[in-house]
């Protein structure tokens, strides 16, 4: 029976006081500090068109992994690092209005205290909370059509280890798995982002329904969790 609950979510809300949204985000033993500023200008490429921009970046801590990672420095941006930071913010762009923000931008940190598999997916789900919480003050008795973001965003990973379907990987599961997908989906279920591949394998039509059915029963349960989180602040309906 492949396995049907996530790792256990914790969501702290306000975990700074320097930033207007900051959360502190659990996934098992996977934690995420996601911080969101809004900041009153465009990249030189949008300006004067009358939109906004959600940028992302995305860091794990010397201290997150064991042995020690390498701290990074000079601008020197492995290219894993490069990659996550992307989809988180082609992840949140996808669910925003940006003409609605206006020509400002959303900035969004990301930075990993301790990693055990899924970090990436963690990010996308804690960094939906820290926009939320940063637009609070501009636009939280907006109607809901001037809101600038259109709908919620959640990621999980699912993998297939030793034959079974797998739910939201830790760092071990990961590893071991013969087939690695992180999947991001908005919260009325339409689909984001598919990042899937064979390790040393390959899978087939009915292993790839298995693990997107897989991954939709994941990501809505961390959605519930998102929801709970921000309670009466949940902007989305």
């Amino acid at each position: 029976m492949p396995q049907q609950v996530i790792r256990p979510v914790e969501i702290q809300r306000s975990f700074t006081r320097t930033a207007p949204g900051s959360v502190l985000y659990r996934s098992g033993e996977t934690v995420v500090l996601c911080t969101a500023s809004l900041e009153p200008s465009v990249p030189p490429w949008l300006a004067g068109k009358g939109k906004g921009w959600i940028t992302a970046e995305y860091n794990m801590l010397p201290g997150s992994t064991s042995p020690r990672k390498a701290r990074e420095r000079q601008g020197k941006i492995d290219g894993r690092t490069t990659e996550i930071q992307r989809l988180i913010g082609r992840s949140l762009r996808a669910v925003a209005d940006l003409e609605k923000l206006g020509e400002r931008s959303l900035v969004v940190d990301c930075d990993v205290l301790q990693a055990d598999g899924g970090t990436r997916t963690a990010s996308i789900s804690g960094a939906l909370i820290a926009l939320v919480d940063a637009l609070k003050n501009d636009f939280g008795q907006v109607a809901r059509d001037a809101y600038p973001l259109k709908d919620s965003v959640a990621a999980i990973s699912v993998g297939i280890c030793d034959g079974i379907p797998r739910l939201d990987l830790d760092y071990q599961l990961d590893v071991d798995a013969q087939v690695d997908m992180n999947v991001v989906m908005t919260g009325s279920r339409r689909f984001i982002e598919l990042q899937g591949t064979g390790e040393e394998a390959t899978f087939d039509d009915q292993q790839l329904a298995d693990l997107l059915a897989l991954a939709k029963l994941g990501i809505g349960q961390v959605i519930e969790a998102q929801r709970t989180a921000l309670g009466a602040d949940w902007p989305f309906g």
